[in-house]
This record gives structure tokens, sequence and C-alpha cells, in this order.
């Protein structure tokens, strides 16, 4: 397997996909490297991966300080020597109209979900350099379609849709591979989090349960992605089909969204 005694960094990896990643990384034999904010949750992460005899081991990290993801970067390098694969996969959702949406919000979103996507991606290619390794970047089908009541969340996806284009111009014939991956409807936490980045665990998910793709499946096929060096992969069912109504007849997307939309 490609990914047997490499070196993986996954940030946001205290729950959600990220965590899902993290596992199946270390059931491939990969050493991880997990970070986020919420140091219990990744130590609980760690537990788990080493209860079934991988390799894992947590780092504080926040996305929206550079001087953090740089120090995170350094001390991974310092424990593990090397990085072969990272994952920019920290990321939340504002919600509320764009006609609703205050500075702060937008401000917010973008910190986390392009400007902290960006510099984690900064800080990791000096040494994917070094390894030829893999970069991945965490978007969402959201990035192709219209999202009434999401609408900064869809307009941060798209521009780790256009980052991950530019990246791949950028890093022709260094061999680091870039990896855009937009999932559907996927469990996550990313719900549970309100508009200025609070984790509310007990909040409802309001995305459809019938549409929802498992995290442990959805982290199989994003990692297999990853492994084969993807330029860009959409899943699940039902994004690949909005994603590819979206392309074709963008008026026929714009009416498909605004009757399923809520009001």
């Amino acid at each position: 397997m490609a990914v047997i005694d490499k070196v993986v960094w996954i940030t946001g990896a205290s729950s959600g996909l990220g965590r899902g990643m993290a596992l199946e990384f270390a059931s491939l034999g990969a050493t991880v490297a997990i970070s986020a904010r919420r140091m219990d949750e990744l130590n609980e992460v760690v537990r788990e991966i080493q209860a079934k005899q991988g390799k894992a081991k947590a780092y504080y990290c926040d996305v929206l300080d550079s001087k953090s993801i740089d120090a995170c970067v350094r001390q991974i390098i310092l424990d593990f020597g090397r990085l072969d694969i990272a994952v920019a996969n920290a990321g939340y959702g504002v919600l509320g109209k764009i006609e609703e949406l205050s500075e702060s919000d937008w401000q917010r979103q973008l910190a986390v979900n392009v400007t902290g996507l960006a510099l984690t991606c900064k800080f990791a290619l000096p040494h994917l350099r070094k390894t030829k390794g893999r970069l991945a970047l965490i978007g969402s089908v959201a990035a192709f379609v219209p999202n009434p009541g999401v609408g900064a969340y869809g307009a941060s996806k798209a521009a780790v849709q256009n980052i991950g284009e530019s990246l791949q111009v950028e890093l022709k014939g260094s061999g680091v591979s870039c990896t855009t991956i937009h999932p559907g409807f996927v469990e996550s936490n990313i719900a549970r989090v309100d508009n200025d980045g609070i984790f509310h665990p007990d909040r409802q998910d309001p995305r459809p349960a019938n549409l929802m793709w498992p995290t442990e499946k959805a982290a199989k096929v994003m990692v297999r992605a990853i492994n084969k060096r993807k330029k860009v992969f959409v899943f699940t069912g039902h994004g690949k089909i909005l994603a590819f109504i979206a392309k074709l007849s963008p008026s026929l997307i714009r009416s498909i969204i605004s009757k399923i939309a809520p009001k």
C-alpha cells in the first residue's frame, strides 16, 4: 500500500472527516500527525489508533494563526523527520442568507476555510517537495451549486477549488500532487459549529439524513483518491449528479435548488 511508513498530517482531525481519514490512513500503515484546537478529542483519536496498533501523535494547531500552523509543522518534522502527505481539512460553515451576514461572519468564514487552508499548504509544501508527496484540500460540492442560506460557505469552497487548480499548475514538475476533494452530504460535526466557530455537540444536523454517507465510508474513498493522486474528486452519488447538472445547465440547478432549499 502506498502509505505504509509515510507521515501524514491532517488538520481539523478531532472529529468528523478528519478523524475518519486519520483512522483510515493509520489502518493502512501510515504514521498520522493529527492537529486541531481541541486536544482532548485529538488525544482520544490517538488512543483509538494506538489501540489498533497504529501510529499517531496529536498536535495543537489553530489555522486562524499562521504562527500556530508553522509551529505545528516544525514540530512534526522534528518528531518524524519528514512529511509525505498533508490534508488541509480544517473548516466550518457560516449559516445565514447573504443579506443577513455580518462583516465578522464573512471574515471568519474566509479566514478558516480559505486563508487557513492556503497557509496550511504554504507551510507544508517545502517539506512535501522533499518527499515528492501529496497535498489534499477538502472542499465541498457546495463549490459548484447555489447555496441559499449557506452562501458564505459555498463561496469559501469555490475558493478552495480555485486554489487547488492553481496549485496543480504551480506544482507541475515538482513531483508533488494536489488533490481537491468535494464531498456531498457526509456525517460530520460541521453543522454543530455556530457562526462564531463554537462547537455545540448536541446541536441537530439539518441536512437530509437519507442522503448522508457514513464518515467511515467517506474517509475510505477520500484516502483512496489522495493515494491515487487524483486532481479533483467529487462524491457522493448525489454530489456528482448536482455538480454535473450545475455544469451542464446552471438554470436547471438553480430551479432544483430553489425548490428544495429551506425558505
